[in-house]
């Protein structure tokens, strides 16, 4: 059974990728939420091929079948190491971050935070389960019945490990004043459970009704939930500022110049929180994900003081051994302000 539902769902793969190359590549366009501030001076928009948004001008590459292929029946050179690897993650269960009044960030594994900054409560990209067929493999610091009161929700893109319909469901059913903080044509989901939600473009400031500002900026990635959808939703990062305080959230991004570029819109970031994982293989994984190496020198683009890693040890999503991400960052202590949390851990800013 298993069997033929692979090869019906590699054969469904391959029609997409054929209609996708003989398809007309469709109107060029650039595009943002109008409604909103841009922060970019003569910043267009975004670019929009058709109904495909872009990580440039021009129409992105999808990663081919016979990737897919080579990746999952070749094997791999750490596969022993990664069969031995016996690193996790550890949990404090609620020390009492939600009851807390205090400015402080909370991991609660993957790329999902809880950041308390002048009394608003944000949750970023919310997943606290399972994704698909892919076990979660830790637990959780908190059950997602007792994250009340949480003012904003900061989703970076679509793909499943970030944007998860179950938790986000149990989310909006106890934060009923809760507001959505999306990219562009990401918005059907809070649409339809009567969220209210903006959706943005790069370089583009969210309403808010205090002194918190937050801002979309670039990433650079993806997004795919079926066949069918190919970049039909932006992808992004996002800035977060009160007063004195920066904080940075990348989301899903590979290495690029942006982020040198948000140094120079915001300055120095006091607090990175960089993806470090699902980085091998390179061939499949380095146009969307960064390795460690990497992220050490986004850290350095974004002059950031201190650099929170992400993205790691919560799914097994790639071939590198899962708490490789960790060593790597542990030899370079000396050099960087790596601080790492532990899932459930305050961090108080």
């Amino acid at each position: 059974m298993f069997k033929i539902i692979g090869i019906i769902i590699l054969v469904l793969f391959v029609v997409n990728i054929i209609y996708y190359y003989v398809k007309p590549e469709g109107k060029r366009q650039y595009v943002k939420n109008n409604n909103l501030q841009t922060i970019k001076k003569d910043w267009k928009g975004n670019v929009k091929i058709g109904k495909e948004f872009t990580n440039g001008e021009n129409r992105d590459k999808q990663i081919m079948p016979w990737d897919i292929i080579k990746w999952k029946t070749s094997k791999y050179p750490q596969e022993k190491e990664k069969t031995q690897d016996n690193y996790k993650l550890e949990v404090r269960k609620n020390t009492g971050f939600l009851e807390s009044k205090k400015d402080m960030i909370v991991w609660l594994g993957h790329a999902t935070f809880f950041i308390r900054i002048n009394g608003k409560t944000i949750l970023t990209d919310p997943v606290l389960g399972d994704v698909s067929f892919i076990k979660r493999l830790t637990g959780t610091a908190c059950a997602i019945d007792d994250l009340k009161n949480i003012d904003y929700i900061l989703l970076s893109h679509g793909h499943r490990d970030h944007f998860d319909k179950n938790t986000l469901k149990q989310i909006l059913k106890n934060n009923s004043k809760i507001e959505a903080l999306v990219p562009l044509k990401l918005n059907d989901f809070f649409d339809k459970n009567n969220c209210k939600n903006q959706q943005a473009g790069w370089y583009q400031k969210y309403e808010t009704n205090d002194d918190l500002e937050i801002y979309f900026m670039p990433a650079k990635h993806w997004n795919r939930r079926i066949f069918s959808d190919f970049n039909r939703n932006l992808w992004g990062s996002f800035v977060i500022k009160y007063k004195g305080k920066t904080i940075y959230f990348s989301g899903d991004s590979a290495y690029g110049a942006h982020f040198k570029e948000i140094n120079q819109t915001f300055g120095k970031i006091d607090y990175c929180l960089l993806s470090v994982g699902a980085y091998k293989p390179a061939y499949i994984m380095k146009d969307s994900h960064m390795s460690p190496t990497e992220a050490l020198q986004a850290f350095t683009d974004l002059q950031g003081e201190f650099f929170i890693p992400m993205h790691f040890g919560t799914y097994d999503l790639s071939d590198e051994p899962i708490g490789e991400p960790v060593r790597i960052l542990e030899k370079e202590l000396n050099n960087y302000q790596i601080r790492f949390l532990e899932i459930g851990e305050e961090l108080t800013i």
